[in-house]
């Protein structure tokens, strides 16, 4: 089931940010802890986002945020990869946008093929500088159908 998550879904959301950051970048390891987690999301992501999620069984396997333009976070649970939990996110955010841009981790080819193969092409890349995680990244563009 997919909806628009409340401010009460808050811990869930950024539980799954977390394991499946985590997951995916494992040399970020404890970057932050759960509690500025917990912040980020009830300060910065719900209060400027709209932020859906994809429930199975009552358990939050995936998230996306998304505001003008801009996909924020996309964050699927690891055990729920590859059964189209991100793809049917993303389509969210495409049907509510013209364009979509996207920053990701140039060392995470799995987000980057899976943008690739969702009509996004990539437009820039940079060192990382300005990032907090220091990163090299990757800003990706969607343009419609």
């Amino acid at each position: 089931m997919l909806r628009q998550l409340a401010l009460t879904d808050m811990g869930e959301a950024a539980q799954v940010h977390r394991i499946a950051f985590d997951q995916a970048m494992p040399w970020l390891v404890g970057l932050h802890t759960p509690d500025e987690d917990r912040w980020f999301y009830r300060e910065r992501v719900f209060t400027t986002c709209r932020v859906w999620g994809r429930f199975d069984d009552d358990v939050l396997s995936g998230i996306i945020a998304f505001h003008e333009g801009w996909v924020e976070q996309l964050y699927v649970l690891p055990a729920a990869q590859g059964r189209g939990v991100g793809t049917e996110l993303l389509d969210v955010a495409k049907r509510a946008s013209d364009q979509l841009e996207l920053w990701t981790f140039e060392r995470n080819a799995p987000a980057r093929h899976f943008y690739e193969a969702r009509g996004f092409a990539l437009v820039e890349q940079t060192d990382g500088a300005r990032n907090e995680e220091r990163e090299p990244d990757a800003r990706y563009l969607w343009t419609g159908r």
